[in-house]
């Protein structure tokens, strides 16, 4: 059960405009997937995150779906993703997602005031994707039962730091000389 914190260690560093940047397949795609890496996440997910009551899972497309998927086919819980499309379906709310390297619209449908929901991401950097889905489904009147990411990169400012939301991880890492160092294999939470 400790294949995330090797496959952080080795995942490969780039830099893209003096930021260093880890490349994951659970943030990222590449390198691969495996399934067992996969399979370890979400048990570990099914262990922290508080799921007796929600009545959906939230993700935000594209990088939460995969890890989201596969929770729901472990728990039968419903999965909702908020799309960068627009479609103008009934109900459909917008949202500003404001990330360390870009700025855009998302989109939520089939979440209704009363809606008890796990919001569920791959990474919490800025916490900019995770404030403006948050933000949203307060609008909506969601119960936001609890909020996990997968990895946490450490060191920079988190725009959920000043809220009332505490967003557990299943590890944190940061980016330090070119490589990944894990701060804590276990996360918060």
């Amino acid at each position: 059960m400790d294949r995330l914190r090797q496959s952080m260690l080795d995942a490969p560093i780039i830099e893209k405009d003096g930021y260093h940047y880890f490349v994951h397949p659970i943030s990222d795609g590449v390198p691969m997937l495996e399934p067992e890496l996969l399979r370890e996440i979400v048990i570990r997910i099914i262990r922290k995150a508080e799921l007796e009551d929600v009545d959906k899972i939230v993700t935000p497309a594209a990088m939460g779906i995969h890890i989201s998927t596969a929770l729901s086919l472990m728990t039968d819980i419903p999965l909702v993703v908020i799309r960068k499309r627009k479609y103008g379906l009934e109900g459909e709310v917008s949202l500003q997602q404001v990330t360390g390297y870009s700025e855009s619209e998302m989109y939520v449908n089939d979440v209704y005031e009363g809606d008890k929901v796990l919001v569920l991401d791959d990474v919490l950097s800025t916490g900019g994707t995770l404030a403006g889905i948050t933000g949203a489904l307060e609008e909506i009147g969601a119960e936001i039962v609890d909020i996990v990411a997968v990895i946490k990169k450490v060191g920079g400012e988190n725009n959920l730091d000043d809220t009332d939301y505490d967003v557990k991880t299943l590890i944190n890492v940061d980016v330090v000389d070119g490589e990944v160092v894990v701060e804590d294999p276990q996360g918060d939470g």
